[in-house]
């Protein structure tokens, strides 16, 4: 249960604290049963019980399989798992960048990793060793002449001092300026104000089969963490609070339809300007659906989505 940072097996009430605020935010977008299963691995490698983490195991505890369960020919542990990877990704991407400890299901199986982030590894928060007192021994003042710098540095921070002081002054004239624009919304996060504004909204499973309908939440967040890996994009998912959008920022949105037929799938994308509704891009993928293969075809088909996207900007 390793991987880059330091394993954090050793703190289950840390672990458990990290999992909670996972399982309760709106941007771990899973069904009930992806959240029943990431708690069950979660616990029971806490409980030093990580052998035990096979399909077979997974398949009765969590989705109520009976002993006859045949991993080769019913894939939903590996479909749930994949699921369940890329919607941990999209958390630490889009809300979870400051918390302390990462989990993940590494590729290959079914066992948790619980690590350190590295900025409190670097912050010193985290040590895997005894922690230890350190007391400095005090250090000889020697006097010096004065330097240029030591002119320099009292005038810089002035000025940073007058600069905030100025950005203060300027937040209720900006809010004043929104509170009159009656299309003015929640305002962009830092940094956001040019980029295109992308809203990915929930593909749609249309085809017969009731996996169609997973398999479209699985690749609405496969696209969702493509697209937020391209910096000059700014992503949005579709909820109650409107942006301000600058004069002349693109915003799009992104729909379409998943679908399988005789093993094969078949997605549909369009980007619409959400100005005038306008269709600016459309793709089409189809792919052979070999089950043993549909997690990188979804993988795969996100990638291509997001680098079409990307390339139009």
């Amino acid at each position: 249960m390793s991987s880059q940072g330091d394993d954090l097996s050793l703190e289950p009430e840390r672990v458990r604290d990290q999992l909670d605020r996972i399982l309760s935010s709106a941007e771990f977008q899973v069904p009930g049963r992806s959240r029943r299963f990431l708690a069950y691995v979660v616990d029971e490698a806490l409980a030093g019980r990580s052998e035990n983490l096979k399909a077979y195991t997974i398949a009765q505890a969590v989705f109520g399989r009976d002993a006859s369960f045949d991993a080769q020919n019913d894939p939903v542990v590996r479909i749930e798992t994949g699921r369940i990877r890329r919607a941990l990704e999209r958390y630490y991407l889009v809300v979870g960048q400051s918390d302390s400890i990462h989990i993940t299901i590494p590729k290959g199986g079914y066992v948790p990793s619980f690590t350190a982030s590295q900025s409190e590894i670097a912050s010193g928060r985290h040590s895997p060793g005894k922690d230890v007192d350190v007391q400095e021994a005090p250090v000889a003042q020697h006097k010096r002449p004065l330097a240029y710098r030591d002119f320099i540095l009292p005038v810089g921070v002035l000025l940073v001092i007058a600069a905030m002081g100025m950005l203060v002054l300027m937040r209720p004239l900006q809010e004043l300026v929104a509170s009159l624009n009656p299309s003015s919304g929640t305002p962009l996060p830092a940094g956001d104000e040019m980029r295109p504004q992308i809203v990915v909204e929930p593909l749609v499973g249309i085809g017969r089969d009731n996996g169609d309908a997973g398999i479209a939440k699985s690749l609405t967040d496969g696209v969702i963490v493509e697209l937020t890996k391209v910096k000059s994009i700014a992503v949005r998912t579709p909820g109650p609070k409107a942006y301000i959008v600058a004069p002349n920022q693109p915003s799009l949105s992104i729909q379409g339809s998943v679908g399988t037929e005789d093993k094969r799938l078949h997605v549909q994308i369009r980007l619409v300007d959400r100005a005038d509704g306008t269709v600016v891009w459309t793709g089409a993928y189809d792919r052979n659906l070999d089950e043993g293969r549909i997690l990188d075809v979804q993988d795969e088909i996100a990638r291509l989505i997001a680098d079409a996207i990307s390339r139009r900007q």
